[in-house]
């Protein structure tokens, strides 16, 4: 059924045991991707966006709330079950070199999961499957025999993209997938999954904090503030008219290559809200200055504003 959504996400909470009280990392978040889309996800470091991806592929385990993958609950599966699972879900890590194992060639990278799930048993059809992987992400036969630390940074990703691919997956999450890597190659590793998701089908969660990368990439985006979703809406819509305060900011953060269309900054000030036991307040209050009294006495609720356009805002 091409309108029903690849991934719905319901509810979905993560909270972590500290000294000190509960830390809410993502705090009833709820969205929905559609076959071959992406949603990006952006905010700052500590918001809960690499939390939300990882609580969605379990490997982080949920405290409450529903991810409905291709019509099924897959928080409420077994463990033999979403083994099975995670052959149509993968993950691409931020850092190319510590995601990588030192002691395996590229080779033995990429073919894993290939072994470890049974997919392909005979080693000269596994050799053969890697070899067709590395093409696909381009990278030249020759280093199949070669080690992550006498790979760049780019290459690595290309292998780790190429592990991603090894068992055809439905849906990928990209943590942050360019962050680590030079400007340059950030370009050629974003056209690469841009064609990939064109030729396979993808779906993707996009999670950066590199706001001008993400127009580009993705069909929506998604802003978080720890831990909260505080609006979402197609990619050229947010862009066009950003409503949260805090979208705003974050928005004129980027930098713009010309005097004259150079816009003022809007600075933050204020506290950081703690995320620990938070009250049930707008989080972003604190360092809100169009901020009334009704903001410091209940959380605003994420509400349709027209056009796909949702936002938790009480001034609005």
């Amino acid at each position: 059924m091409p309108n029903t959504p690849l991934l719905e996400v319901k509810n979905l909470k993560k909270y972590f045991k500290t000294p000190k009280g509960l830390l809410h990392a993502v705090d009833d978040v709820s969205f929905s991707i559609g076959r071959g889309k992406t949603l990006g996800i952006v905010g700052e470091s500590g918001c809960g966006k690499s939390t939300t991806g990882r609580v969605i592929l379990r490997l982080l385990p949920a405290t409450s709330g529903q991810v409905i993958f291709e019509g099924q609950d897959i928080l409420k599966i077994g463990e033999e079950e979403m083994r099975k699972k995670r052959c149509d879900m993968q993950i691409i890590f931020q850092d190319p070199f510590s995601s990588l194992n030192p002691r395996k060639t590229v080779s033995a990278t990429i073919g894993e999961p290939l072994a470890l799930n049974g997919i392909i048993k005979d080693r000269k059809k596994r050799e053969a499957r890697v070899r067709e992987l590395m093409e696909t992400v381009g990278l030249a036969e020759r280093l199949v025999n070669t080690y992550p630390h006498e790979l760049d940074g780019g290459r690595r990703q290309r292998v780790g993209i190429a592990r991603a691919l090894a068992l055809n997956p439905k849906f990928i999450v990209c943590d942050e997938p360019v962050s680590a890597l030079d400007v340059s190659i950030q370009a050629q590793i974003l056209n690469l999954m841009k064609e990939l998701q064109e030729n396979l089908g993808l779906t993707y969660i996009f999670i950066t904090h590199n706001l001008s990368v993400v127009n580009h990439f993705s069909d929506d985006i998604a802003v978080m503030y720890l831990g909260r979703l505080i609006e979402k809406a197609p990619a050229e819509e947010l862009f066009a008219h950003p409503l949260h305060p805090y979208t705003q900011a974050l928005l004129s953060a980027i930098p713009v290559p010309s005097l004259k269309n150079r816009k003022p900054m809007a600075l933050l000030k204020g506290e950081i809200t703690s995320p620990v036991n938070p009250k049930p307040i707008c989080r972003f209050a604190n360092r809100c200055d169009r901020a009334y009294p009704l903001c410091t006495e209940c959380e605003p609720a994420l509400r349709d504003v027209g056009s796909q356009h949702y936002v938790a805002c009480r001034m609005l």
